[in-house]
């Protein structure tokens, strides 16, 4: 026998799983108080149906097997959100728009990259499904750093995107081939100022519209002077004021990597200590049964980066109660907040069980 996981998978030991609960029970209970009613989605589906809706790369990050029972290719969710969709396509279609979801629990990637290991995630999120609207983007937004701030994270920052920039723009002021969009979107996502230059020069303007909000909001104002983003940027604007002083906010209008199924409005989120990002969201479609689109935003957060950094985690306070005491005394101590650790045989002691603080006479009395 062996102790050894395989790659990208870990145990999560204490203190670090209480807190990655308290987390997900805090963000839950913040979308609850929102009216997102919490949904729990099978952990594997149909490898058919999963990948259809999963989009672009994403399918490609599904972990396959046959099914001993139907004979049949299943897949495990690397993505929650897909899930949610089909939900509120099928067994919810019938209720009315907008729906509200939430919902939080384990997803498995196929592989993971050498800066973020990890293949087993738990993902935590809301979705509203029914409408994309500014309207809409501004109430998940809003949410999503209403549940961070419930959950203790400080220090967040939202960077938003525009997904289809590019379309929008060559359909309109700056034509472009169809042909030519996908290599422009590349290398603006890559800020690659020459790659742009060779292919679509009047494209490179856009590199520099990224930056803090309100300067990179200023720039992309001046550069539409025909007016095709004038809706876009002032819904951005709305979104942006709705979270103004809560967060710091920044924009990079580019931006495509993980964004590739993503509608008009795209963002990241991220907080200070932590590498890499926290969540992700924006706006969306899902497929009925018929092929018709519905449209869909939400939003997306990432536990184990949150927990592992040690932000909006909790003082410890561990009440050592030693042999003999009486029951009442230890559940009056609970009821006031207390962790209390009954000694349950002679001997035990205080530090062995990790505790903070010791019951002497009934009150709990720091160690050391």
């Amino acid at each position: 026998m062996t102790a050894l996981l395989p790659e990208g998978f870990r145990d999560r030991l204490p203190p670090f799983a209480d807190a990655a609960a308290r987390l997900e029970a805090a963000i839950l209970g913040a979308a609850y108080a929102h009216g997102y009613e919490r949904t729990d989605p099978a952990l594997a589906e149909f490898e058919s149906g999963l990948s259809g809706r999963l989009k672009a790369a994403r399918a490609q990050d599904a972990v396959r097997f046959v099914d001993p029972v139907s004979q049949a290719t299943l897949a495990i969710r690397p993505d929650m959100t897909a899930q949610i969709g089909r939900i509120a396509a099928t067994r919810m279609g019938h209720h009315p728009r907008p729906v509200r979801l939430s919902y939080a629990g384990p997803v498995l990637k196929l592989r993971a990259s050498q800066l973020s290991p990890e293949r087993e995630l738990r993902q935590i999120g809301c979705e509203l499904i029914g409408l994309d609207t500014v309207a809409a983007a501004v109430e998940i937004v809003q949410v999503a750093v209403a549940a961070l701030e419930a959950a203790g994270v400080t220090g967040v920052s939202i960077d938003f995107t525009l997904p289809d920039l590019v379309a929008t723009l060559a359909a309109g002021p700056l034509p472009l081939d169809a042909a030519l969009i996908p290599q422009v979107r590349d290398r603006l996502d890559a800020k690659d100022a020459g790659g742009v230059a060779d292919v679509a020069p009047a494209y490179l303007p856009l590199i520099e519209a990224a930056g803090p909000f309100d300067a990179a909001h200023d720039r992309l104002c001046a550069l539409d002077a025909k007016g095709a983003l004038t809706s876009r940027l002032d819904g951005l604007w709305r979104i942006a004021e709705s979270v103004r002083g809560r967060v710091a906010l920044t924009l990079d209008p580019t931006e495509r990597h993980g964004f590739e199924y993503q509608t008009w409005l795209g963002f990241s989120i991220f907080a200070d200590g932590v590498r890499g990002e926290i969540g992700r969201g924006g706006s969306y479609t899902i497929v009925h049964e018929n092929g018709a689109e519905e449209a869909a935003i939400g939003f997306s957060l990432y536990a184990d980066a949150i927990v592992a950094a040690g932000i909006g985690d909790i003082e410890r306070k561990r009440l050592f109660v030693p042999l003999g005491t009486e029951a009442g005394i230890a559940a009056r101590m609970r009821g006031e907040g207390w962790v209390t650790v009954a000694a349950l045989e002679a001997g035990d002691t205080p530090e062995a069980q990790l505790c903070t603080h010791l019951l002497r006479d009934g009150v709990a009395t720091p160690l050391g």
